[in-house]
Protein backbone atom coordinates (compact mmCIF):
# COMPACT_ATOMS: atom_id res chain seq x y z
CA UNK A 1 0.00 0.00 0.00
CA UNK A 2 1.16 3.50 -0.84
CA UNK A 3 0.48 4.64 2.72
CA UNK A 4 3.56 2.71 3.89
CA UNK A 5 5.89 4.23 1.28
CA UNK A 6 6.80 7.46 3.16
CA UNK A 7 7.91 5.71 6.40
CA UNK A 8 9.89 3.15 4.39
CA UNK A 9 11.66 5.89 2.43
CA UNK A 10 12.41 7.86 5.59
CA UNK A 11 13.67 4.73 7.38
CA UNK A 12 15.98 3.91 4.46
CA UNK A 13 17.27 7.49 4.47
CA UNK A 14 17.82 7.37 8.24
CA UNK A 15 19.77 4.11 8.07
CA UNK A 16 21.73 5.22 5.02
CA UNK A 17 22.69 8.53 6.62
CA UNK A 18 23.65 6.80 9.88
CA UNK A 19 25.92 4.38 8.03
CA UNK A 20 27.28 6.88 5.52
CA UNK A 21 27.88 9.92 7.72
CA UNK A 22 31.69 9.80 7.14
CA UNK A 23 31.03 10.36 3.43
CA UNK A 24 29.72 13.83 4.32
CA UNK A 25 33.02 14.87 5.90
CA UNK A 26 33.70 17.57 3.23
CA UNK A 27 30.39 19.24 4.04
CA UNK A 28 31.01 19.20 7.80
CA UNK A 29 34.57 20.38 7.24
CA UNK A 30 33.06 23.40 5.51
CA UNK A 31 30.68 23.89 8.44
CA UNK A 32 33.49 23.66 11.01
CA UNK A 33 36.75 24.57 9.21
CA UNK A 34 38.70 25.19 12.42
CA UNK A 35 38.38 21.59 13.66
CA UNK A 36 40.57 18.71 12.55
CA UNK A 37 37.89 16.10 13.37
CA UNK A 38 34.41 16.87 12.15
CA UNK A 39 32.83 13.38 12.17
CA UNK A 40 31.82 11.95 15.55
CA UNK A 41 33.72 8.68 15.96
CA UNK A 42 33.43 7.60 19.60
CA UNK A 43 30.54 5.26 18.70
CA UNK A 44 29.02 4.42 15.33
CA UNK A 45 25.85 6.29 14.46
CA UNK A 46 24.08 3.01 13.75
CA UNK A 47 24.87 1.82 17.28
CA UNK A 48 23.63 5.10 18.78
CA UNK A 49 20.49 4.95 16.63
CA UNK A 50 19.80 1.39 17.78
CA UNK A 51 20.23 2.30 21.44
CA UNK A 52 18.18 5.46 21.11
CA UNK A 53 15.34 3.62 19.39
CA UNK A 54 15.45 0.78 21.92
CA UNK A 55 15.02 3.21 24.82
CA UNK A 56 12.06 4.85 23.12
CA UNK A 57 10.41 1.52 22.21
CA UNK A 58 10.78 0.06 25.72
CA UNK A 59 9.48 3.20 27.41
CA UNK A 60 6.59 3.43 24.90
CA UNK A 61 5.63 -0.22 25.46
CA UNK A 62 5.63 0.09 29.26
CA UNK A 63 3.90 3.47 29.17
CA UNK A 64 1.24 2.27 26.73
CA UNK A 65 0.41 -0.82 28.78
CA UNK A 66 0.16 1.21 31.99
CA UNK A 67 -1.79 4.11 30.47
CA UNK A 68 -4.25 1.98 28.49
CA UNK A 69 -4.84 -0.26 31.52
CA UNK A 70 -5.42 2.81 33.68
CA UNK A 71 -7.78 4.29 31.10
CA UNK A 72 -9.77 1.07 30.79
CA UNK A 73 -10.02 0.73 34.57
CA UNK A 74 -11.16 4.34 35.00
CA UNK A 75 -13.93 3.95 32.40
CA UNK A 76 -15.40 0.79 33.96
CA UNK A 77 -18.31 1.19 36.41
CA UNK A 78 -16.13 -0.11 39.25
CA UNK A 79 -13.32 2.34 38.52
CA UNK A 80 -15.06 5.62 37.71
CA UNK A 81 -14.52 6.91 41.25
CA UNK A 82 -10.78 6.63 40.64
CA UNK A 83 -10.83 8.65 37.38
CA UNK A 84 -9.52 11.89 38.96
CA UNK A 85 -6.78 9.96 40.79
CA UNK A 86 -5.67 8.15 37.64
CA UNK A 87 -5.46 11.45 35.73
CA UNK A 88 -3.52 13.13 38.53
CA UNK A 89 -1.00 10.29 38.80
CA UNK A 90 -0.32 10.45 35.06
CA UNK A 91 -0.04 14.24 35.16
CA UNK A 92 2.75 13.99 37.74
CA UNK A 93 4.99 12.55 35.03
CA UNK A 94 4.83 15.82 33.07
CA UNK A 95 4.80 18.09 36.11
CA UNK A 96 8.47 17.34 36.70
CA UNK A 97 10.91 18.05 33.86
CA UNK A 98 12.86 14.99 32.64
CA UNK A 99 16.08 16.56 33.93
CA UNK A 100 14.61 16.69 37.44
CA UNK A 101 13.51 13.05 37.19
CA UNK A 102 17.05 12.12 36.13
CA UNK A 103 18.53 14.03 39.05
CA UNK A 104 16.33 12.06 41.46
CA UNK A 105 16.75 8.70 39.71
CA UNK A 106 20.53 8.67 39.23
CA UNK A 107 21.39 8.35 42.96
CA UNK A 108 19.05 5.35 43.17
CA UNK A 109 19.56 3.64 39.81
CA UNK A 110 23.06 4.82 38.93
CA UNK A 111 24.27 6.10 35.58
CA UNK A 112 23.23 4.57 32.26
CA UNK A 113 19.93 3.68 30.64
CA UNK A 114 17.78 2.96 33.71
CA UNK A 115 17.21 6.58 34.85
CA UNK A 116 16.32 7.84 31.38
CA UNK A 117 13.89 4.93 30.95
CA UNK A 118 12.11 5.98 34.14
CA UNK A 119 11.95 9.58 32.91
CA UNK A 120 10.65 8.57 29.49
CA UNK A 121 7.96 6.29 30.93
CA UNK A 122 6.69 8.97 33.31
CA UNK A 123 6.87 11.70 30.69
CA UNK A 124 5.00 9.66 28.10
CA UNK A 125 2.07 8.49 30.22
CA UNK A 126 -0.19 11.53 30.07
CA UNK A 127 -0.83 11.80 26.29
CA UNK A 128 -1.64 8.10 26.05
CA UNK A 129 -3.91 8.12 29.10
CA UNK A 130 -5.80 11.22 27.97
CA UNK A 131 -6.42 9.77 24.53
CA UNK A 132 -7.42 6.40 25.95
CA UNK A 133 -10.01 8.07 28.17
CA UNK A 134 -11.22 10.27 25.29
CA UNK A 135 -11.47 7.34 22.89
CA UNK A 136 -13.35 5.06 25.25
CA UNK A 137 -15.65 7.81 26.52
CA UNK A 138 -16.59 8.82 22.96
CA UNK A 139 -18.09 5.40 22.16
CA UNK A 140 -21.88 5.43 22.02
CA UNK A 141 -23.27 3.45 24.99
CA UNK A 142 -25.73 1.83 22.60
CA UNK A 143 -22.81 0.12 20.87
CA UNK A 144 -21.75 -1.49 24.15
CA UNK A 145 -25.32 -2.53 24.87
CA UNK A 146 -25.57 -4.07 21.40
CA UNK A 147 -22.45 -6.13 22.07
CA UNK A 148 -23.80 -7.34 25.39
CA UNK A 149 -27.12 -8.08 23.74
CA UNK A 150 -25.34 -10.33 21.23
CA UNK A 151 -24.12 -12.48 24.12
CA UNK A 152 -20.64 -11.03 24.53
CA UNK A 153 -19.11 -10.77 27.98
CA UNK A 154 -17.95 -7.30 29.15
CA UNK A 155 -14.36 -8.37 28.47
CA UNK A 156 -15.23 -9.44 24.93
CA UNK A 157 -17.03 -6.13 24.33
CA UNK A 158 -13.89 -4.32 25.46
CA UNK A 159 -11.56 -6.31 23.20
CA UNK A 160 -13.76 -6.68 20.15
CA UNK A 161 -15.80 -3.47 20.19
CA UNK A 162 -14.46 -0.69 22.42
CA UNK A 163 -10.71 -0.92 21.84
CA UNK A 164 -11.00 -1.27 18.04
CA UNK A 165 -13.30 1.77 17.90
CA UNK A 166 -11.12 3.80 20.27
CA UNK A 167 -7.87 2.52 18.76
CA UNK A 168 -7.47 5.43 16.32
CA UNK A 169 -7.56 7.96 19.17
CA UNK A 170 -5.28 5.83 21.37
CA UNK A 171 -2.76 5.54 18.51
CA UNK A 172 -2.74 9.33 18.22
CA UNK A 173 -1.82 9.57 21.91
CA UNK A 174 0.96 7.00 21.52
CA UNK A 175 2.19 8.91 18.47
CA UNK A 176 2.43 12.14 20.48
CA UNK A 177 4.13 10.40 23.40
CA UNK A 178 6.71 8.61 21.26
CA UNK A 179 7.55 11.71 19.21
CA UNK A 180 8.14 13.73 22.38
CA UNK A 181 10.28 10.97 23.89
CA UNK A 182 12.51 10.68 20.82
CA UNK A 183 13.76 14.18 21.57
CA UNK A 184 13.71 13.69 25.34
CA UNK A 185 15.79 10.50 25.14
CA UNK A 186 18.74 12.55 23.88
CA UNK A 187 19.31 14.01 27.35
CA UNK A 188 20.13 10.49 28.54
CA UNK A 189 23.60 11.08 27.11
CA UNK A 190 24.28 13.43 30.02
CA UNK A 191 24.12 10.48 32.44
CA UNK A 192 25.98 7.85 30.45
CA UNK A 193 23.22 6.40 28.25
CA UNK A 194 24.30 5.82 24.65
CA UNK A 195 21.88 7.77 22.44
CA UNK A 196 21.94 10.09 19.44
CA UNK A 197 22.39 12.84 22.00
CA UNK A 198 26.06 11.79 22.38
CA UNK A 199 27.36 13.82 19.41
CA UNK A 200 25.18 16.76 20.43
CA UNK A 201 26.59 16.80 23.97
CA UNK A 202 30.14 16.25 22.70
CA UNK A 203 29.72 19.08 20.21
CA UNK A 204 28.44 21.48 22.84
CA UNK A 205 31.26 20.61 25.23
CA UNK A 206 33.98 20.91 22.57
CA UNK A 207 32.49 23.77 20.59
CA UNK A 208 32.10 21.54 17.53
CA UNK A 209 29.03 22.56 15.54
CA UNK A 210 29.52 19.65 13.12
CA UNK A 211 28.97 17.12 15.91
CA UNK A 212 25.83 18.96 17.06
CA UNK A 213 24.44 18.97 13.52
CA UNK A 214 25.06 15.25 13.05
CA UNK A 215 23.16 14.32 16.19
CA UNK A 216 20.38 16.84 15.59
CA UNK A 217 19.83 15.74 11.98
CA UNK A 218 19.54 12.08 12.93
CA UNK A 219 17.23 12.78 15.89
CA UNK A 220 14.99 14.91 13.68
CA UNK A 221 14.97 12.31 10.92
CA UNK A 222 14.14 9.57 13.44
CA UNK A 223 11.22 11.64 14.74
CA UNK A 224 9.93 12.18 11.20
CA UNK A 225 10.25 8.46 10.43
CA UNK A 226 8.34 7.37 13.53
CA UNK A 227 5.70 10.05 13.05
CA UNK A 228 5.21 8.92 9.44
CA UNK A 229 4.96 5.30 10.61
CA UNK A 230 2.21 6.16 13.08
CA UNK A 231 0.36 8.12 10.42
CA UNK A 232 0.39 5.01 8.24
CA UNK A 233 -0.79 2.90 11.18
CA UNK A 234 -3.64 5.29 11.91
CA UNK A 235 -4.79 5.28 8.29
CA UNK A 236 -4.64 1.50 8.19
CA UNK A 237 -6.59 1.29 11.46
CA UNK A 238 -9.24 3.63 10.03
CA UNK A 239 -9.53 1.49 6.91
CA UNK A 240 -9.84 -1.67 8.98
CA UNK A 241 -12.12 -0.64 11.83
CA UNK A 242 -13.93 2.64 11.12
CA UNK A 243 -17.41 2.50 9.56
CA UNK A 244 -16.26 4.86 6.79
CA UNK A 245 -13.24 2.69 6.03
CA UNK A 246 -15.29 -0.48 6.03
CA UNK A 247 -17.71 1.08 3.62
Amino acid sequence: MRVWLPPLVLAALLCGLSAGMPALEPFFQWVQPDKQRVIYERDSFLFLLQNHLLLVVISAAVGTIAAVAGGVFATRPSGRDFLPLVSQVASIGQTFPPVAVLALAVPVLGFGEAPILVALILYGLLPILRNTLAGLESINPAVREAGLGMGMSPFQVLLRVELPLAGRVILAGIRTSVTINIATAAIGSTIGARTLGDPVIAGLVNGNTAYVLQGAILIGLLALTIDSLFEALERTWDHRFSPQGAA
